[in-house]
């Protein structure tokens, strides 16, 4: 696999300076509170090297050097604690976020984004949280690595002058080692993302599927796919792993080169005719002290790296420029609908989707749309939603152009019921107020009742508030179709839109779920794109899509 783009490197070091940009706050205790823990240390590293001096026959201490030894050790575990506290808070306010814009972005753009839905969860959930350890700990660990060495190393300088600039050096080699191993880390990092996204979304498109495969006799042979992707996945992590540990090997060899410097500076302490022996004491107590932040630098810099790898895959959705157009003032009370000349393609290679359809509803009208498969009679509805755009033509709301709206301001005007209604795990009654979530119980059990769902409800152990399960288990079909109109008359829009909404239904519920749609429509705009022939005995006039399809292809044949 190839490495990120040049593309994709900018859009991720643009995404991750903005998003710190925005944690800044939230960044600057730690940092201080890491410098803090450095000034302690250092004031330590000072009563710990007098006390040893003493041991040695150099000068004398005291039990008041203990005891503030004691205390340092204290404060530092405090400090230490309350970074710990300032850089979780510092990363789950980044991860919430951006899960917050991801999950806006996906939202806007529903259907048109054409991402599975387990790559979808792989971006809100796994990229996401690759990102926590940048500002958790990356972003203060890269500015106390320059901040609390230049303290250590400057009282070690007022020490020895030497000591100072052995430290000073020591800690330059510090992020050159770092950058060398990062090459290929960051390169193996990005892979393991891949290979993340591939299987996260690979396994949960086919959880869904199950039923599918098992019926097809296929369970083992996906199992075996599952599991060579799984494969894949852990020969890159171990690639990353093994980079991670000659990143950390390098680290040991610059600490073990400069406390071998500094012994041989201050060898003199061995024979006891060192010229200032707390002092030498001193320099040798502050390697590990001036170590410490360079340490949590190299251990957060692999941080760093799965973070640009993430970056870079949510970079392009977040960038994509904000929708525009025009916002409504209010939704109208009663809207019309027309088609003029609209023409709308999904792939060049193939023959358009709607070419020149042209009709209008007018308030209180039903409109049916009829056609064999493929003859547009749900592009004609995804168009009105805004989750497409037209090619050419013009679609017009009480003689407004659409295009000039927002796509979201579409969808406020609408309220839509397609093939299968979603049902979530909760209550009958939550996943009606769904559609409008400031919606009174009063309101709920008024659209429950025109839906019908109250009939059925009345029979369950507690009625609106019965718990369901995820995809509507619990329901039949037709009792989840009826959740999804209780959900169309609570919303109270002014256009319908319905999708194939008794496709699957036996006869006895379409013509219940279809009684409940007829009284949907009534007042209303409504558009329903349908091959049942029972709709046409509920419904108003019928545009039949295929009939104008084979006109179309005549005039052209001619």
């Amino acid at each position: 696999m190839a490495s990120v783009a040049p593309g994709a490197e900018t859009g991720a070091a643009t995404l991750l300076s903005g998003e710190a940009r925005a944690s800044r706050a939230r960044l600057i205790p730690p940092i201080l509170l890491g410098l803090g823990i450095a000034a302690c240390g250092v004031a330590q590293a000072f009563l710990i090297a007098r006390l040893l001096a003493a041991l040695l026959g150099h000068g004398a201490a005291g039990w008041a050097d203990i005891a503030a030894a004691g205390v340092l050790a204290l404060l530092m575990a405090a400090l230490g604690i309350a970074q710990e506290r300032a850089q979780q808070a510092a990363g789950e306010e980044a991860k919430a976020r951006l899960r917050g814009r991801i999950f806006g972005r996906l939202l806007a753009a529903g259907p048109a984004d054409e991402r599975a839905v387990g790559e979808k969860s792989a971006l809100v959930v796994e990229r996401v949280e690759a990102m926590e350890g940048y500002f958790a700990r990356w972003i203060p660990a890269a500015m106390l690595a320059v901040l609390a060495p230049l303290l250590v190393a400057g009282a070690a300088a007022a020490a020895d002058p030497l000591s100072g600039m052995i430290l000073l050096g020591a800690g330059l080699l510090v992020p050159i080692a770092q950058a060398i191993s990062g090459i290929g880390a960051g390169l193996a990092s990005r892979r393991q993302f891949a290979a993340l996204q591939r299987l996260s979304g690979r396994f949960l498109d086919r959880m869904r599927g199950l039923p599918v495969l098992v019926l097809h006799n296929q369970q083992e042979a996906e199992a075996g796919r599952l599991g060579a992707a799984a494969e894949e996945l852990r020969a890159r992590t171990m690639r990353v792993l093994r980079l991670a540990f000659v990143a950390t090997g390098a680290m040991e060899l610059i600490v073990g080169v400069a406390l071998a410097s500094l012994a041989y500076r201050h060898g003199h302490l061995v024979s006891g005719t060192h010229p200032a022996p707390v002092e030498a004491l001193f320099c040798l107590l502050l390697v590990p002290v001036f170590f410490v932040p360079l340490r949590a630098f190299a251990g957060a810099y692999h941080e760093q790296l799965a973070a640009r790898g993430a970056a870079a895959d949510l970079a392009p959705l977040l960038a994509a420029p904000e929708p525009e157009g025009l916002l409504l003032e209010e939704v109208p009370p009663k809207v019309t609908v027309t088609f003029h000349e609209v023409r709308l393609t999904y792939d060049a290679s193939r023959p358009p989707a709607l070419d020149g359809l042209s009709f209008r509803v007018l308030p209180g009208e039903t409109l049916l749309l009829t056609g064999p498969s493929g003859s547009g009679k749900t592009s004609v509805l995804r168009l009105l939603m805004g989750f497409r755009r037209p090619d050419g033509g013009r679609i017009a709301i009480n003689g407004h152009d659409v295009t000039l709206l927002r796509p979201a301001e579409l969808r406020r005007l609408s309220s839509y019921v397609g093939q299968r209604a979603h049902i979530f795990r909760a209550t009958i009654r939550e996943n009606i107020r769904f559609a409008r979530p400031d919606a009174e119980d009063a309101a709920v059990e008024a659209a429950a009742r025109a839906a019908q769902v109250t009939d059925f409800a009345a029979e369950l152990p507690k009625g609106l508030d019965t718990l369901v399960g995820e995809g509507g288990f619990g329901l039949s079909g037709g009792q989840a179709q009826r959740v999804a109109v209780a959900r169309a008359f609570l919303r109270d829009s002014p256009l319908v839109l319905l999708d194939e909404p008794t496709s699957h239904l036996d006869p006895g519920t379409e013509a219940a779920v279809l009684d409940a749609l007829r009284r949907l429509c009534v007042g209303r705009t409504a558009i329903v794109a349908t091959h049942a022939r029972a709709a046409r005995g509920y419904f108003g006039r019928t545009f039949d899509l295929g009939a104008l399809a084979a006109s179309a292809d005549r005039m052209a044949g001619n």
